[in-house]
């Protein structure tokens, strides 16, 4: 077999395996590190089979999510061992610090949400910010088919930035495994005064008790019985919360929209203050979550322009095994660089 085919069916069967193996990582127990790595390495193996174009472009980029997809749920594979590992009341006290002494979901909660007796009572204002958190499963993605549409030159750096983004938080993730404000709210509710999976749920988690889930309580309305399909389809990982990718790859869609196109970069951020306010009037973020989320944005920006020199010559080693693996020329279609 000639050598091009030769790699072409090399990138194809690593993209393959990279692709399928990891939703069947339950099998190989003790290896999540090899798995995840074979993950991420699906979306290298399906750019180098494929000839440059708009469609390989949006393939990689989905390919990569899958990845990341990967990536976030894989701590919950032992749902008890993660729960052991959980934190719960550093961001607490973080937020009662930011909130005067009160947690600003609880503020946030007491001033704007209303419930009768019949149950909570949805305002106009309730509904826009639970569909801005919906949305967001589709807006940094959304950003990116803009830039390539309109400024396919910027496409590659803009989506290394942002897919960057979800990669670094999913490694806190693992590392970190941080109950969210519904969460930690369930556990004072349940768990008798100083117990709890971490074995500390304390006068700081207690504090917690009132928060709501706003956004699982207008879904399991508003969706009735295609809700828990629907659920359980995007709650791969309930202690997935430190830092806010919600908000960490809406702040740097939005970096990258600005560049492009000035419309669009003010209307994306309109989108993200909307959004980060309803992750805490909601119950799914404490304010720190969405502090950390926004520097890990503004990390991977800074931190992209100065590794600029040798991400470029590592584009450059994968175009030259593109290259080789079509016959050692350059194939009509676009090269995507910044």
């Amino acid at each position: 077999m000639p050598r091009p085919p030769r790699i072409r069916a090399a990138a194809t069967l690593l993209f393959a395996a990279g692709t399928l193996v990891p939703p069947a990582r339950g099998l190989v127990r003790g290896r999540r590190g090899a798995v995840q790595a074979l993950a991420y390495a699906a979306p290298v193996g399906l750019y180098v089979a494929m000839r440059p174009s708009r469609l390989r472009a949006v393939a990689v980029c989905a390919s990569h999510m899958w990845a990341y997809i990967c990536a976030y749920e894989s701590p919950n594979d032992d749902p008890e061992a993660l729960r052991e590992r959980v934190h719960i009341s550093y961001p607490i006290a973080i937020d009662r610090v930011l909130g005067l002494g009160e947690l600003p979901t609880v503020r946030l909660q007491r001033a704007l949400a209303r419930r009768d007796a019949d149950g909570p009572r949805w305002r106009v204002l309730d509904r826009i910010l639970v569909w801005a958190h919906w949305l967001w499963f589709a807006v940094p993605h959304a950003a990116l088919a803009f830039i390539l549409w309109r400024a396919p030159e910027r496409f590659a750096g803009a989506a290394a930035r942002v897919y960057a983004v979800f990669d670094l938080g999913a490694i806190g993730y693992w590392l970190i495994p941080t109950a969210p404000p519904w969460y930690a709210a369930e556990l004072a509710r349940c768990s008798p005064r100083s117990e709890g999976p971490d074995g500390r749920i304390d006068a700081l988690a207690d504090s917690s008790q009132s928060v709501r889930r706003m956004m699982v309580e207008y879904g399991e309305g508003f969706w009735r019985q295609g809700w828990g399909p629907l659920y359980s389809l995007f709650s791969g990982n309930p202690l997935a919360a430190m830092p806010s990718l919600h908000c960490a790859t809406s702040v740097a869609a939005t970096l990258e929209l600005a560049e492009v196109a000035a419309p669009a970069g003010a209307l994306a951020g309109v989108y993200t203050a909307t959004l980060c306010f309803a992750l805490v009037y909601l119950g799914e973020h404490y304010a720190a979550d969405l502090i950390a989320g926004g520097a890990l944005a503004l990390a991977v920006r800074r931190g992209g322009r100065r590794l600029a020199p040798l991400l470029e010559v590592a584009h450059g080693l994968l175009r030259e095994l593109e290259r080789a693996a079509h016959d050692g020329r350059r194939q009509s279609g676009l090269y995507y660089t910044n």
